[in-house]
């Protein structure tokens, strides 16, 4: 009774559960991706992306006017709240940005300049302590280097005291002229917009960079294709010497990595007068894709009826006749399916882009574009970094929606009789 029509096998319910497990692997780094490009670069650096609808504890640097400062004896006081009539909590806050958290609310973090013995000379050194506000400070017996300190030698440099709701009281030596930098670890709210995308969509140069992405991407699409059907049917249906190694040849150039080869086609290019240009990278497309090209359209039309050929031939049509008026609209889903891979892969494209476009920012595509214009050179905003990566698969998206029915057909080809 195993097996019984409309009853699901073990294998099935496996076999559905792993599908499930990859689809739901797949869809995290893209979730990923999509939630990072709504946030702010700050928070982006504090929390990961499954963190982002929880508040963000964060330091960032405040710099409040000296505009109202005053003295006090030979020190220039500033009093204030560092959220400027905002609210907000500070759970921690110091005087550098390398230790933003060096005291907590509550307390009084300074410097002072002490005397100490080194080698048995006296000298001055700077120190800071934080201590509880209004109190006296406590200073230790060492430096941290464990060199004695000199017991009432303490003279203030600068002190900073803030409270948890943003409060605080400056003091520096003299005259507080300049706007003081002041780092405090405060808890911010979940912070989504569009910032990260109006930043991309209105640099300038972007539509530029989008017409030479489709400057470059169509013909690199459509020239392999071109050429690949034609000698796809010759390995399939055409009879001559030598076929079998040049479909060794093509099955051989799939394995071979196209860094290996972009030196010598640009050193080729720059000898036959072509150099960095629209028609090179074109050309180093095309080579690049034509192997896969030949390969997947060979296996789907092999695979063609061979009646239908043969009762072409019969009836006195030509090679090229069989080709254009059977064979060529039978391998429709072929062509589509690579016709897919190479516009998603030309658009992405990076690599060639930079090694066959010249270099200035009238021949960038987007992902050039992107890459040394808006991310700089460290590429280390990742707002602008996930949100163009949306920008810029929104056209192949499209592509694939459109055509993606006969992307499994092309992909099958060959592989079942």
């Amino acid at each position: 009774m195993d097996n019984l029509a409309g009853q699901k096998t073990s294998l099935s319910i496996v076999t559905n559960l792993a599908v499930i497990f990859l689809v739901v692997i797949w869809m995290i780094p893209t979730v990923g991706l999509l939630v990072s490009s709504f946030r702010e670069r700050a928070q982006i650096s504090e929390t990961g992306w499954w963190e982002s609808l929880f508040p963000v504890e964060a330091a960032v640097r405040v710099r409040p006017s000296a505009a109202g400062a005053g003295m006090d004896g030979a020190y220039g006081v500033l009093t204030g709240n560092l959220f400027e009539g905002g609210t907000g909590s500070v759970s921690a806050f110091g005087l550098i940005g390398r230790e933003p958290g060096a005291a907590k609310v509550g307390e009084t973090y300074a410097w002072y300049e002490v005397t100490i013995t080194e080698d048995g000379a006296l000298d001055d050194e700077r120190i800071e302590i934080a201590y509880p506000a209004g109190e006296e400070p406590q200073f230790p017996d060492t430096t941290a280097d464990g060199l004695p300190i000199t017991p009432g030698s303490g003279v203030l440099q600068r002190s900073l005291t803030v409270a948890e709701n943003g409060d605080f009281t400056y003091i520096d030596e003299g005259e507080i002229s300049r706007d003081p930098s002041i780092y405090v670890v405060t808890t911010q709210p979940p912070d989504f917009g569009l910032q990260n995308y109006q930043q991309i969509l209105t640099s300038d140069g972007m539509d530029r960079a989008f017409i030479n992405t489709l400057t470059v991407t169509v013909p690199a699409t459509v020239i392999p294709i071109l050429i690949a059907a034609f000698a796809a049917y010759a390995l399939a249906w055409m009879e001559f010497p030598g076929k079998g190694w040049l479909v060794a040849a093509v099955v051989g150039l799939l394995v071979v990595p196209l860094q290996l080869a972009l030196v010598p086609m640009l050193t080729l290019h720059n000898k036959i007068g072509i150099g960095q240009s629209f028609l090179g990278i074109w050309m180093a497309h095309t080579g690049f894709g034509l192997p896969l090209a030949v390969y997947l359209l060979r296996n789907y039309m092999i695979g063609l009826p061979r009646d239908i050929i043969e009762s072409a031939k019969v009836d006195g049509a030509t090679d090229f006749q069989v080709f254009t008026k059977i064979v060529l609209p039978l391998s429709f889903p072929a062509l589509a399916s690579f016709a897919i891979f190479q516009f998603l892969w030309t658009w992405n494209d990076l690599l060639v882009a930079k090694v066959f476009l010249p270099a200035g920012s009238d021949s960038w595509v987007m992902t050039v574009k992107i890459a040394d214009d808006l991310l700089g050179s460290r590429g280390g905003d990742w707002g602008i970094l996930a949100a163009a990566a949306f920008v810029s698969i929104a056209v192949p998206l499209l592509v694939f929606f459109f055509m993606q029915k006969y992307l499994v057909r092309g992909l099958l080809a060959g592989s079942v009789k």
